[in-house]
């Protein structure tokens, strides 16, 4: 993987881009405050580095100053991006989900069964973030796959190819909402609420609710219409017992939770915590449709938003707790890591915090050099440190901090 060398004003993190931005809108502490619902002296210690910012506190910041959460964290990262040729590889990927209601016009797509190993290959791919053989093969496979849809004969075969191209929208999200092309996430976010309705299977509708709620109202700054998403989302995907069903629906409860801690309202956040743990007993820790549900992913939740409010002991504590289920995807593996590395960071464990961040990095590299907590840790562990050691600058050079 090609070294990127951040410039200065990239190493200064998301505190910089705020003073930045602030300048530019010709903002006080105090005006930028009152606009973001954010005491000044909180402000100046996020600008400083000293204090990290919630994601509320993030969106809050953001709508104020006009612009996205993303565009505070750095991304979408073009340099990293050109040094990998990721961003030439995403452009196709627009185009294609641009045409995905034009019939073909050449030879007939193939057989459904290739197409379908294809997909699984392609969604293997993106549990390991491996973006960039993703990003070479995605726009071929999602022309086809809307192309299938098109012509298969109606029934059972044609649902089977709409969740097939539901499947390769979802994808197409993941990969740019994790590289901070928000536009085109939110286009193959719209790619999939198409098509999902007409997949034969009522999870898929939900998934696409379930992303939307991150990728976009999260991002906005308006969890609550979120939670509104996550509401309509459990009302249409009825409990048939299944444990499939089950899955989705608790992950659907801990997005919701997710989302009330973003807002504050900690009593909403625990109900639907509650509910969640209450599905998890049921079915232990499970993978459906490229989704983890379970005790660890509650608490993982948990943990996150115990990182967010500033509480690290506690979400140190929490991850002493916990271990990695079996048969665990990277991505949750890697989140795992990252969050505790931030704990570890805040309290002052610098050595254990570099260690998590390795780890993650050797689980899920594309996922870790791109996370924001990953930049903001790195960050903080620079700041701690007059002279850094040789691998903590060699990190923060591949990470692009």
């Amino acid at each position: 993987m090609p070294d990127y060398t951040p410039t200065a004003s990239e190493r200064r993190g998301i505190g910089a881009r705020i003073r930045q931005f602030r300048a530019i809108r010709g903002f006080s502490l105090t005006e930028l405050g009152r606009r973001a619902h954010v005491s000044a002296s909180q402000l100046c210690r996020i600008e400083g580095g000293t204090r990290s910012a919630s994601p509320a506190v993030e969106a809050g910041i953001a709508r104020a100053l006009g612009v996205t959460v993303a565009v505070l964290h750095g991304q979408p990262y073009i340099h990293m991006l050109q040094a990998e040729r990721l961003d030439a590889l995403l452009t196709p990927i627009s185009s294609a989900l641009h045409s995905w209601d034009i019939p073909p016009d050449e030879a007939p797509p193939r057989r459904l069964d290739d197409l379908t190993n294809d997909v699984r290959r392609i969604v293997q791919l993106r549990i390991s973030t491996e973006f960039a053989k993703i990003a070479e093969s995605l726009p071929a496979l999602i022309v086809e796959a809307s192309a299938v849809a098109l012509t298969v004969p109606a029934g059972e075969p044609r649902e089977r190819a709409y969740r097939l191209a539901a499947e390769l929208a979802r994808t197409a999200a993941i990969m740019a909402y994790r590289l901070g092309y928000m536009d085109l996430a939110r286009l193959a976010l719209s790619r999939m609420a198409a098509v999902a309705p007409h997949s034969g299977d009522p999870a898929q509708v939900a998934i696409e609710r379930l992303e939307r709620s991150a990728m976009t109202h999260a991002q906005s700054g308006r969890p609550d219409r979120g939670m509104a998403l996550m509401r309509v989302a459990l009302r249409d995907l009825d409990d048939d017992g299944t444990e499939v069903t089950r899955a989705v629906r608790g992950s659907l409860y801990v997005r919701a939770a997710s989302l009330a801690f973003q807002q504050r309202d900690e009593s909403s956040a625990h109900d639907w915590l509650g509910q969640a743990r209450e599905l998890a007993e049921q079915t232990g820790d499970v993978y459906h449709h490229a989704l983890t549900f379970g005790p660890f992913g509650v608490a993982l939740a948990l943990m996150g938003a115990e990182n967010d409010r500033d509480d690290h002991a506690a979400a140190l504590s929490r991850a002493s707790e916990m271990r990695l289920p079996p048969h665990c995807p990277p991505t949750l593996a890697a989140h795992f890591m990252i969050r505790k590395a931030r704990a570890e960071a805040w309290t002052a464990h610098h050595e254990e915090a570099l260690r998590s961040l390795l780890s993650a990095r050797e689980t899920a590299p594309q996922l870790t050099r791109y996370h924001p907590h990953t930049h903001e840790t790195v960050g903080t562990l620079l700041r701690a440190r007059r002279a850094p050691a040789e691998q903590l600058r060699e990190y923060a050079r591949w990470s692009g901090v």
